[in-house]
Parts: structure tokens; sequence; C-alpha cells
């Protein structure tokens, strides 16, 4: 495991397109994913212990951010062949186990992780209504614990985005396992 920071935001970059199939077989793209009010795109996976120590969080969040018309989407890329635990059957299971209330993409071959710059697990991107990039922090102030009650930083960001139109002036970088990528 190598602890990674996530780069600071690049303000006002265009969200990418993709289309990537989603643990329940449906295959989705931006606009399927994209809320009224903006999007949060989240790269996670299933192995990594940062993503473990968040997980309820993610679920709680998500249900938040859905609630002030944001949309949310997880999008796994990790090599599955060096890391089985983060294959697609193993993705389904746990979008099941946990009953994620969002969908969960596969990025098999890692084209959407490079085009946004990703480089952790937990990395998320929050983007406005017309899909310009405005956070790229991480999820709150609780690291790798499981602790609940901390700053609910993703959150308070997309929603001053949303209420002011303008872009949360603290983002702290995110912190996780390295993307696993291909050889």
């Amino acid at each position: 495991m190598v602890a990674l920071h996530t780069p600071n935001a690049d303000i006002g970059w265009k969200a990418k397109d993709f289309k990537l199939k989603g643990v329940d077989g449906k295959t989705y793209s931006l606009k399927d994913v994209k809320g009224e009010n903006g999007l949060v795109v989240m790269f996670i996976c299933n192995h990594c212990p940062y993503v473990k120590a968040i997980m309820e969080k993610l679920i709680l969040e998500a249900a938040s951010l859905r609630s002030i018309g944001v949309g949310v989407v997880a999008i796994n890329s990790n090599d599955a062949d060096a890391y089985p635990e983060d294959s697609f059957e193993n993705m389904q299971k746990l979008a099941d186990e946990r009953m994620f209330n969002f969908p969960y993409l596969y990025d098999e071959k890692q084209e959407v992780a490079k085009a946004y710059d990703a480089v952790c697990t937990p990395d998320f991107f929050g983007f406005d209504a017309g899909l310009g990039l405005q956070y790229r922090g991480r999820l709150d102030d609780s690291g790798m614990t499981e602790k609940v009650g901390g700053k609910r930083e993703l959150f308070e960001a997309m929603k001053i985005l949303v209420e002011t139109g303008q872009t949360p002036a603290s983002q702290v970088a995110s912190i996780g396992c390295s993307i696993k990528w291909r050889a």
C-alpha cells in the first residue's frame, strides 16, 4: 500500500464523458449520473483500507448529496488481475452487501481514471451543474478511521457550490492507496 495525496483541483476543468458498465449490468455515461446541481465522481475500490474505513459514510453522504441535487457515481479502475478483490464480481458482491445507493462502475481499461488524472482510492471530484470541476479533496477529516461526527468536507463543499455558485475555498487533499495500474 502506497499512500498518495491528490493534487489540487484544476478549477473549471470539464468532466470527461465515459461509458462504463455498472454492477447492476447497466451501462452509464456522464449524463446518466449527473444531478441537476452537479456531480461527485469518486474513484474507489474494494480492497483499499482507506475506502473500507469510510464505506458507510460514502453511502450516507451519497444520499445527502442527492438531496441537494448532486449526482454521485463510484468508479473502480484498479487492475483486478493483480488485485482479485477488485474484480467486477467482487464489486457486485460488495455493492449488494453494503446496499450501495449510487452506481458502482468498472473502468476495466483504466481510461477514465487516466482521463480524470485519478491517483488514489478514494479520490473525489466535485463538479458544478455545468460539469466544471470545483472541488477535489477528501470526504471528511476522519482519515483511515470510521469516526463519525467530524467535518463533512465533501458535502459542505458541494452544498456551498449549490447554494452560492462559488468554488469552496477550503479543499484538503484526499489520501489513499495508489490506483493499481496495469503493467
